[in-house]
């Protein structure tokens, strides 16, 4: 069986304090690579293997846009999210399905209850139940099935591993990646996910950061990755933490399940990030900060983000204690 890293090749990454006691200790691994693919900082093993789970999504999106997607604009950066399932983002996929002349009924992602509270609300008042538009995974879904139907591909076996929609996002992942998946496994959704390194994964998002300012990157890239960028409520909700990363630092920012993140900034250089617990509460706290170790986005900005991203530790209507950073994180500022 393969197998992601062992708890004793991990690092200290974040702990929790509450009330002067750490109460809960965040073990992983965290890579920032350069431009040019080098390795600029390293915590843990991040040359083990691990599901990039969501964060693989704009290399999805871009296998559906070479596939023949017409995505633009919101379209393309609403193929890479992680939706809170918001009345808008509902619309939006609809949009995406409507020219495609498909339906909801084409999605092969399960249907869920939307995280948004007013499109809850309003699939409870309208009596809807769940709906695969509001799944979290809706944007990727309508991309593949658009793409799909631009092609004549089969729609009904768009998630299988040897349909030539997967075999194009694997392909794609092995370019920007740099490395050849270990494993392939089932996503939540239901869509191949790829078992690569998180120093893979680094580097790939490096690549696709700085596709807009490389004059020779691949176009349909430079769009996802900008469209991430002017679109940023659409990746994930607005006042979410990826959402608010994207804006008010200007780089790219996904989350995957079990405690990945991922980010890459316009000159290149990407980060990767790995809870070996699967919990990604600290995920932002760490990227953010091996990012702004490198001098590679301004500290200040980092500073205010994360004072809006990272929750505090209540006690009754109280805070009383803090999710800070393990000590070999801290000491990549000193």
């Amino acid at each position: 069986m393969v197998n992601t890293f062992l708890a004793q090749d991990a690092v200290e990454l974040a702990v929790v304090e509450r009330s002067g006691f750490i109460e809960s200790r965040h073990i992983g691994s965290v890579v920032v690579t350069a431009a040019d693919g080098s390795v600029v900082t390293s915590l843990g093993n991040p040359t083990a293997p691990i599901y990039p789970r969501s964060t693989l999504k704009p290399f999805q999106a871009l296998a559906s846009m070479q596939a023949g997607a017409p995505l633009r604009g919101a379209q393309a950066s609403m193929a890479s999210a992680s939706h809170v399932g918001s009345l808008e983002h509902m619309d939006l996929v609809k949009s995406m399905l409507d020219k495609a002349e498909l339906s909801e009924e084409d999605l092969q992602c399960p249907p869920a209850w939307p995280q948004d509270s007013e499109a809850y609300q309003w699939l409870l008042r309208t009596d809807r139940g769940k709906s695969r538009l509001a799944m979290n995974c809706s944007g990727k879904h309508s991309a593949f099935l658009w793409a799909c139907k631009e092609n004549g591909w089969d729609l009904r076996s768009y998630l299988q591993l040897n349909h030539p929609l997967q075999q194009l996002v694997m392909t794609l992942i092995e370019e920007y990646c740099g490395e050849t998946p270990v494993h392939v496994g089932i996503d939540g959704c239901g869509a191949p996910v790829a078992a690569i390194s998180l120093l893979g994964l680094a580097r790939g998002y490096g690549k696709l950061g700085g596709s807009p300012s490389d004059k020779h990157a691949n176009a349909r890239a430079a769009t996802i990755a900008t469209a991430m960028l002017d679109y940023p409520w659409t990746v994930e909700g607005r006042g979410k933490p990826n959402t608010i990363v994207m804006e008010d630092v200007g780089i790219l920012a996904k989350l995957g399940a079990e405690g990945v993140l991922a980010l890459g900034t316009e000159t290149g250089v990407g980060v990767a990030v790995k809870m070996l617990d699967g919990n990604g509460r600290a995920a932002t706290l760490v990227g953010l900060t091996a990012l702004a170790a490198t001098g590679a986005v301004d500290a200040s900005s980092v500073a205010a983000v994360l004072g809006k991203v990272v929750e505090p530790i209540l006690g009754g209507s109280d805070v009383v204690g803090q999710l800070r950073l393990g000590a070999a994180v801290s000491a990549l500022l000193d």
